[in-house]
């Protein structure tokens, strides 16, 4: 083996080297910016006392009907209902980056206003469950 037969296999092994760890870091930064863009964590589920909690510090939508809402609710909740045709509509008009917390009757609607949310570039939303267990854990009324 001559001394540039040498060096051209030296040269060719740190090519191919260079290659797959470049190779290597695109596909980990292709997949965090995936993981990223598609709002991996989702949003937050808190209950009782750890609900009750964030009242004063988010803004706390009740997601029930307007019946529902008018029979009773969280004090200082507004309401949008989930179910409504123009829900997509109301949350577009919140702010994205602003802290939610949302809460129904049971906690079924809630999850799904919560991940609607996330879903649509919300940042922090969290769902606080049902009515009747905020209630439980000391949330105020009105």
């Amino acid at each position: 083996m001559t001394a540039s037969t040498s060096f051209s296999w030296s040269h060719t092994v740190s090519r191919i080297f260079a290659t797959r760890t470049a190779a290597a870091l695109l596909l980990v930064l292709a997949a965090s910016t995936l993981l990223a863009a598609c709002g991996g964590s989702g949003p937050q589920t808190v209950r009782g006392a750890d609900a009750v909690s964030m009242i004063s510090t988010r803004t706390v939508i009740d997601v029930r009907t307007p019946g529902e809402y008018a029979a009773g609710h969280i004090a200082g909740a507004i309401n949008i209902d989930v179910e409504a045709s123009d829900f997509a509509t109301r949350i577009a008009t919140l702010d994205k980056g602003a802290p939610y917390l949302v809460y129904c009757q049971s906690g079924r609607r809630s999850a799904i206003a919560a991940r609607t949310m996330t879903d649509a570039g919300f940042s922090d939303v969290a769902d606080g469950g049902g009515m009747d267990d905020l209630i439980a854990a000391g949330a105020p009324v009105q």
